[in-house]
């Protein structure tokens, strides 16, 4: 076996079965004389380009047939008119007339409708669709690899039952809300998921910026490539959670990175280039609608329009237009994505080897961009008697994300009047001087700045195993992750008023995370007749290490000097934390299943925590799930022979949550700004202990025709208790908050319903649905007097966390025209006892509908994400010194009159509050789009290649919404998180 290559690590099974058929060809040649035959030559390989050993190649109805042998190679003897038929199991049946050819190279196609072959990766085993207990969705390279996005988060985006995620913005880099079936905790920093990369969990809080993406944090996956993502699974029930115990109460994200599947060697390019706009626009006045309005407003108030309240009228040029959408969001941001790998080995050591760089540009006026460079390596070796495995992945990135510092281009400047003065002078300086006049800034003020915000992230991970006797074997992954940022702040004096006491100055973050974690395992497998059972006992080690320090430098004598701290005068409020967490654990599963048709799955893990104290230090979570594959019974056999695979499965277990601050329990202090002081910052609280989540679940998964049809549906109930908060506490003590258990219980339940249909498939044309759809619940279900806490303005028992409070609106008032809001208790004023209102700013239901077609050469995909929800306007207030929607013009009788007089004003800003601006902001928005060719075979074996492929991508392409706004997922109308895209590249492989 020495020095022979090809592909796929081969199993004992399939070289009995390549040996068999090896001994076996020259009898199934007998079926035909010998003058009627001719022998057929070829290659079968993989849609990748890589040959396929043990891949059985038959005469269509004859016994006659081979097999491939490990560099995919076959020969065969078979008449001209013959057909040849190709099966390999995980893969497409393909048939293909000889035709009087002597050499037949054909490729085949993975079979997804094979659920035993389909693996899924569920933590510390895998399983298949099948035989899976727990509810698990999973996405691969195809779907995601090609998105021009810096998130692999931002790639799933309507593609998963119970997941939502809402992009951050739409900066590059900036941190999206993910939530895996709603929001369990009153902490934002309590609902982030485990994230794992390879094994290795990672740090899932946002990194801390002061950049224009510091409202979200930057994305701590953001230094992962996409391009090197092999797949991406959620796990979201107590079954698939429960043995990640605390870690897992708001799900756990598995990324996988890929791997080269076998042996032989093959180089893969890719390669696109794209431009991306903001996704929509509003409809708002022009200069001349704007100044009509404005003319009005003081003739329907009977005052004088003057300097001090008239400056759009009397200062500013009155024929003067500005499109500030167009101004501030309407560039054009480049995309470019260059990806290069290599693949190698031999049968018992193969690896992959690759690099990328992503560079993407921004839509707002300035020089601003964000770039990633990154590589991997991924190494597997077994020994020859496939007792010994090791595998090693690594991956390594930097980033380098230049933003502007403390600078809005969203609301406040789209709505600036149309005549508004301009931004910069002709020397490209900001312009002051019209401004001023009027008593502003520049709305610009500190467009100069620059933020450069550089990344380094690094993960690995070893994995080995060895198998001491059949069915027993030993596995251990150790892994280490190092994240450093670096940001830099400038801010040159030239970015502010120069008639203001301004200085250069610089601000400085440093952030280090590191961990390191070691679990060993134990792994058992036998079968006893129909039982087979499956079992683990394994260990966590884990240790993570973060600092932080900040500070700022004042006093530059020049721009050029700004960052180099010799040269500030002075250095201001300086701040350094450091933490270290320290978890350790006990798990272990144990997987029954009987005759392949009752399952069920235990799962138990004991974890300590160091953010506990130490009589609350250690938890105990676990969950057990079942499933009956009751297709395979007799009675519905012979009775639905249409229902080609029944599954019911239930779950319920619990899993704990330990994201809270480092050392809540003890109490803490910080050096005095003068020498040898201390001064206390945290009060102690040894006696908090862990939030529990217990969650319990049922679903069915149906196939029609022998799979064709598929529909899964899912019931989930989770319940999360004894909250963990900052409890505030009043001022007289010292302290803004403790760290206490609240006894408040939140629930998120639903339905989640996933359907696939293969509605063609034949050799030229195929036709493939998949469709998700969710209708998720969240509420508040019990806090003991919330009245006397400091939530009692925020939530509301018997509701959603995520609500609005508001006032009623009680119509336009008949005799001045003004919004009206309902004084509850008739006191004069109003204040949280008259908002009584509470709306629920939830997705009532969301999902995704992708399809995907093939004819020949060409195939194509699309995906349709729907949303309902309710979002809120804003600047309805028509007459003052703003833009408006021309919503407010075209509906007149249901808004203010028009006015500019302080009583409008603040009818209006008590009426931002009520019921009124709320409208319907559902959408249906073309998420994805792609469309690829593939070079015929003939041609790329002509060029000596394996694979060639033009692709187009469009993402966030149309979206249809009934709400004004640019982007209605955002849910008000200036902010968006999506870009509309389009890019085009080449793949090749050789």
């Amino acid at each position: 076996m020495k020095n022979n290559y090809g592909r796929y690590i081969v199993i004992t099974l399939i070289t009995i079965i390549i040996f068999l058929f090896a001994l076996t060809v020259k009898s199934y040649a007998a079926g035909l004389p010998a003058a009627l035959q001719e022998t057929v030559t070829g290659t079968v390989k993989d849609e990748a380009g890589m040959p396929l050993p043990g891949v059985t190649v038959t005469v269509k109805g004859s016994n006659r047939g081979t097999a491939t042998n490990i560099d995919g190679e076959y020969q065969i003897t078979v008449a001209p008119q013959g057909t040849l038929v190709f099966s390999f199991v995980g893969f497409k049946v393909m048939e293909v007339p000889v035709d009087g050819r002597g050499e037949i190279n054909v490729r085949l196609v993975e079979d997804i409708t094979a659920l035993d072959e389909v693996q899924i990766n569920a933590g510390y085993y895998n399983t298949t669709r099948r035989e899976s207990t727990g509810n698990i969705s999973r996405v691969t390279a195809e779907e995601i690899e090609l998105q021009p996005v810096v998130s692999p988060l931002q790639a799933l985006q309507g593609r998963m039952a119970g997941v939502e995620i809402i992009p951050g913005g739409s900066h590059p880099g900036m941190a999206p809300t993910i939530r895996i079936r709603g929001t369990n905790s009153l902490r934002e920093e309590g609902n982030y998921p485990l994230y794992i990369i390879d094994g290795v969990p990672i740090n899932a809080t946002p990194v801390e910026t002061s950049s224009l993406a510091g409202y979200t944090g930057i994305d701590p996956l953001s230094n992962l490539d996409l391009n090197n993502i092999a797949s991406i699974e959620v796990l979201k029930d107590a079954d698939a959670t429960a043995i990640y115990g605390s870690r897992g109460a708001n799900g756990v994200v598995l990324i996988t990175t890929k791997k080269n599947p076998g042996v032989g060697s093959l180089i893969e390019a890719r390669f696109y280039y794209g431009t991306a706009t903001a996704p929509g626009r509003l409809d708002l006045l022009n200069t001349e609608e704007y100044l009509d309005i404005r003319r009005r407003a003081f003739e329907n108030d009977g005052v004088e329009p003057t300097a001090r309240n008239a400056y759009d009228l009397l200062l500013w040029d009155q024929e003067r237009y500005t499109d500030w959408q167009d101004f501030l969001i309407g560039g054009t941001a480049e995309t470019t994505n260059a990806n290069l790998t290599y693949s190698g080995g031999n049968e018992t050591t193969s690896f992959r080897l690759g690099g990328s760089y992503f560079k993407q540009s921004t839509i707002y006026p300035g020089d601003y961009d964000y770039r990633k460079m990154s590589g991997n390596l991924n190494l597997r070796h077994r020994s020859i008697d496939n007792k010994f495995n090791l595998q090693l992945s690594t991956n390594y990135s930097r980033n380098i994300n230049n933003l502007v510092g403390n600078v809005s281009f969203n609301a406040g400047t789209i709505f600036l009047p149309p005549n508004a003065p301009a931004i910069f002078n002709e020397d490209g300086s900001l312009h002051w001087e019209d401004w001023g006049v009027a008593g502003l800034s520049n709305p610009l003020q500190g467009f100069f700045n620059q933020s450069t915000t550089q990344t380094n992230n690094f993960i690995t991970n070893v994995a080995l195993s060895y198998e001491f006797l059949p069915g027993l074997q030993f596995k251990t992954s150790l892994g280490y992750t190092y994240f450093d940022s670096q940001e830099l702040r400038k801010q040159p004096r030239r970015s502010y008023n120069p008639s203001g006491a301004n200085t250069s100055n610089s601000s400085h973050i440093k952030l280090n995370r590191s961990s390191w974690i070691a679990e060993p395992q134990l792994h058992f497998r036998q079968s006893f007749g129909k039982l087979n059972i499956e079992s683990l006992i394994g260990a966590t080690f884990q240790e993570n290490e973060n600092s932080l320090e900040r500070f700022q430098a004042i006093g530059y004598v020049t721009e050029a000097l700004i960052g180099k701290l010799a040269a500030a005068e002075r250095i201001s409020f300086p701040r350094r934390e450091n933490s270290e967490y320290r978890y350790i654990a006990l798990f272990s599963r144990l997987g029954l299943n009987w005759d392949k048709k009752y399952f069920l799955n235990l799962t138990g893990r004991r974890d300590g925590s160091s953010r506990f104290g130490p009589n609350n230090r250690f938890a105990n979570f676990g969950a057990v799930g079942t499933a009956w594959i009751f297709t395979e019974e007799g009675f519905i056999e012979n009775n639905l022979p249409f229902l080609s695979f029944g599954k019911l499965r239930g779950s319920y277990g619990t899993t704990g949550n330990d994201q809270i601050g480092d050392y809540g329990y003890l109490d803490a202090y910080e050096a005095t700004t003068g020498p040898g002081g201390l001064y206390p910052t945290a009060l102690a609280n040894p006696n908090y202990s862990w939030e529990v989540n217990k969650k319990l679940e049922g679903g069915i998964e149906l196939g029609f025709f022998e799979d064709r049809l598929r529909l899964g549906v899912s019931r989930y109930q989770n319940r999360s208790s004894n909250q963990l908060v900052g409890y505030p506490l009043p001022y007289t003590t010292g302290f803004s908050s403790v760290q206490a258990n609240l006894p408040a219980t939140v629930e998120n339940s639903g339905w989640e319903f996933e359907f696939t249909s293969f509605n063609v498939s034949n050799k030229d044309f195929a036709w493939e649905t998949s469709f998700n759809f969710t209708f998720p619940r969240n509420e508040l279900v019990s806090y003991p007097d919330i009245e006397q806490s400091s939530y009692a303005n925020t939530y509301r028992v018997g509701h959603p966390l995520n609500i609005d409070l508001l006032y009623e609106y009680t119509g336009l008032d008949p005799e001045t025209g003004f919004y009206t809001i309902r004084d509850v208790n008739d006191d004069g004023r109003y204040d949280y006892n008259d908002r009584l209102i509470i709306k629920d700013m939830n997705r009532k239901y969301f999902g995704g509908m992708n399809n995907s077609f093939s004819f020949k050469n060409i195939s194509l995909q699309f995906l349709l994400q729907f949303v309902k929800q309710e979002g809120k306007l804003s600047n309805f207030n028509i007459g003052r010194i703003n833009n408006i929607l021309k919503e407010a013009l075209n509906n007149e009788d249901s808004y203010q009159t028009i006015t500019q007089s302080y009583e409008g004003y603040l009818g209006s800003f008590y009426t931002q509050n009520s019921t009124f601006p709320y409208r319907n902001a559902s959408f249906l928005r073309l998420k994805n789009i792609s469309l690829n060719y593939d070079l015929p075979l003939q041609y790329i074996e002509t060029a000596g290649l394996e694979n060639f492929r033009l692709f187009l991508h469009g993402q966030n392409l149309l979206t249809f919404s009934s709400f004004d706004a640019i982007d209605p997922e955002q849910q008000n109308p200036t902010s968006f998180g999506n870009l509309r895209s389009i890019t085009g590249g080449l793949q090749i492989n050789f």
